[in-house]
């Protein structure tokens, strides 16, 4: 066995919570007579998520809880005052534009005309000392923010912009812009609800079809499965956590009441703060042991051969060539340190290209997602092979026992029986070790936990690099723990959002650099696997149809001896002589060709063949919506294109995830009977 390697587990991520705020403008009715009152609330609200924090961080000292970090618009009113107030409170603030700084700027300013906008865009001209002074409170904000800038729109928005305060009276102008902006502050706000455990809106319960709108955020977050902190506009003492869409129905009836959810809301954060265990409790406490896990494990630089075992039956039944049924399994495991310049590598460079704006992104990508997910990935592999492998061994033991146990008759005398039936208590005993070691060990439920944590970071670095999250109720949820998700999802949220401005040219480079080449990749190898297991599939389910064809043309031809014995066609002692042997083959043949099956149906290589080939037809359906965005123009080459292709690469990750799992879910590591 391979003696395990001194590799430094990498640090567990730091624990977060990450907020989003939303709320109405300053011209809100609702919202301007009740501003001190709203401010208010806020802070009772932030104060009351300080003590959670503080609370983790008493309760858990050897655990990082790192500052809060709430990611805003910054636009006037809400969003303003809570930006204030975290700062003020020294948390993180992260700012999701809907357009570049400057655009930004210049239409949350409400310049007078577009004389007054020109100047906020260029600096040429004048422009009233009002409207100035509002540029310079969000200039102020989103100096202290760290900017993910939307910008791809914004030679199209600033168009559109000045032609409507040029024409204030043209209906059409006002419509073509107010439909345009819309748009890009709701793919703002979809980008923060991402981003976010969850959202703080304040909202006068009014409408939620107004795209962008305060309300059609709350609804968006809603529909995203991420819980809302509604704070009523007309009632601030009024709160209510929202939880579906379905909550948006029951407002109107709970809109006058005086209502704070502090003990719901303080569960709602620890759950955060917390990993929760998975839908059964059949193993109460693993979801916390758990996360302990990728620490206490011990890195091995290459696979034991002793586990090789259902490899070497997918390479035995599912290669086309005979020295590739023999070749050597032994796997490299790529280490922490080698991936950033093995399979990594090409990743980090496109990033590195792409955030020029900032490197140290593309550092904490390096030490913070691609360190955690070779060590993952490594620990996973050889979960796979001893527990696979293990099973493996069981039903070819088994075989072999039960044989062993006979074989003694066509060839030794039944005094000599007692080494036969050594052998057979060997191959028994082997079948309790591994089955024993590999319950206690928990091969089968670590292997799942740690390959979900690798498939999850696996492309973790297009979705980080194009600000692209899965939102926090989207993330699966095991049947009997969830740490795997809450580990990598705070891994990525404390990465957060880069600094970076998004434009076409950015957005091209990321699709094809970045998105299909990935895409690409996995398809390829997806393909290469359905092929490979459905071919082991067949030719064990041949094997073992030719086994027990065999066993009843063995039994068949010992009977067509006795009878031609009996009826004097051959002498009796001809059947009597070989009668050892062919109760041998009689024992020999349906035994191994039961545990051939039982290998087969173990392995489920059918069904695999069959996960593998939906995901490659998924990733290609995917990559030909890349390669229709490609041959387009930059201008055509929107932000919301291709972060839907980047989410619905995300999607086809988790789908194969939860396929595999289900095949496997129940097969845990035991006798072969």
């Amino acid at each position: 066995m391979s003696n395990p390697a001194r590799f430094p587990a990498p640090s567990a991520p730091s624990i977060r919570l990450c907020l989003g705020v939303t709320g109405h403008r300053d011209a809100n009715p609702a919202f301007s007579v009740n501003r001190s009152a709203i401010e208010e609330a806020l802070a009772e609200v932030f104060d009351l998520f300080d003590l959670v924090v503080a609370a983790e961080r008493v309760a858990n000292p050897t655990k990082v809880v790192a500052e809060t970090r709430m990611h805003s618009l910054l636009v006037d009113g809400l969003d303003q005052i809570a930006a204030r107030q975290a700062l003020g409170r020294a948390w993180e603030l992260v700012a999701p534009l809907p357009f570049g700084r400057r655009l930004n700027t210049a239409v949350n300013a409400h310049p007078l005309n577009a004389d007054e906008a020109r100047f906020l865009l260029s600096g040429d001209g004048v422009c009233s000392a009002a409207t100035q002074e509002r540029a310079t409170i969000i200039d102020d904000l989103v100096e202290s923010a760290r900017l993910f800038e939307l910008a791809d729109r914004d030679a199209l928005i600033e168009r559109l912009y000045l032609a409507k305060l040029s024409a204030p009276t043209d209906v059409d102008a006002a419509q073509a812009y107010s439909f345009a902006a819309s748009e890009r502050v709701a793919l703002a706000a979809q980008v923060m609800i991402e981003q976010s455990d969850m959202v703080v809106g304040v909202w006068d319960g009014g409408s939620t079809s107004f795209v962008g709108g305060t309300g059609h955020t709350i609804a968006l977050a809603l529909s995203m499965g991420t819980p809302v902190l509604w704070i009523d506009a007309r009632n601030p003492r009024n709160w209510h956590i929202l939880q579906v869409p379905e909550h948006l129905a029951a407002l109107p009836h709970s809109a006058g009441e005086a209502r704070q959810p502090i003990a719901e809301l303080r569960a709602l954060v620890e759950t955060v703060l917390r990993p929760t265990p998975g839908k059964t409790m059949a193993h109460k406490g693993d979801h916390e042991d758990g996360l302990k896990a990728l620490d206490a494990e011990k890195w091995r630089p290459k696979s034991q051969f002793i586990w090789h075992g259902y490899r070497r039956v997918e390479a035995f039944f599912g290669s086309e060539r005979m020295r590739d049924r023999f070749r050597n399994l032994t796997i490299h495991y790529e280490s922490p340190d080698a991936i950033l310049t093995g399979s990594g590598q090409s990743q980090i460079e496109a990033a590195r290209n792409l955030l020029q704006q900032d490197p140290s992104f593309v550092t904490r990508i390096s030490t913070d997602i691609l360190k955690r997910l070779a060590w993952a990935d490594g620990i996973s592999s050889h979960l796979s092979d001893a527990y696979r492998g293990g099973m493996v061994l069981n039903f070819l033991f088994g075989a072999f026992a039960v044989v062993g146990g006979i074989a003694y008759l066509p060839i030794a005398s039944s005094e000599q029986k007692w080494i036969f039936a050594g052998f057979e208590l060997v191959l028994l005993a082997g079948i309790l070790a591994i089955t024993w070691v590999g319950q206690k060990r928990r091969w089968h439920r670590r292997w799942f936990e740690t390959r979900r944590v690798a498939e999850y970071l696996r492309h973790a670095t297009i979705l980080l690099t194009l600000g692209v999250a899965r939102p926090s109720g989207r993330w699966p949820r095991g049947t009997q723990t969830s740490w795997p998700e809450w580990y990598v999802r705070h891994g990525l949220r404390d990465v957060g959002l880069p600094r970076v401005t998004i434009t076409s040219a950015y957005l091209r480079t990321a699709l094809s650099d970045l998105v299909l080449r990935h895409v690409a990749a996995q398809s390829a190898y997806h393909r290469q696997k359905s092929k490979r297991l459905h071919k082991t599939h067949h030719r064990l389910d041949q094997l073992s149809e030719a086994l027990f064809t065999l066993a009843v043309l063995s039994v068949s031809l010992y009977l067509a001896l006795k009878l031609a014995g009996s009826t004097q066609v051959i002498d009796k002692e001809v059947a009597s002589h070989f009668s050892k042997l062919f109760t041998f083959l009689g024992v020999f043949l349906p035994t191994f060709g039961g545990a051939i099956a039982s290998i087969r149906y173990f392995g489920d290589f059918e069904r695999f063949s069959a996960i593998s080939e939906v995901t490659a037809e998924k990733l290609d359906v995917i990559a030909e919506r890349g390669a229709l965005l490609l041959a387009g123009p930059d201008d055509l080459i929107s932000y919301a294109h291709v972060a839907e292709l980047a989410h619905a690469t995300d999607d086809v990750v988790v789908n194969e995830i939860e396929n595999w799992q289900s095949v496997f879910g129940g097969k845990n590591i035991t006798v072969p009977v």
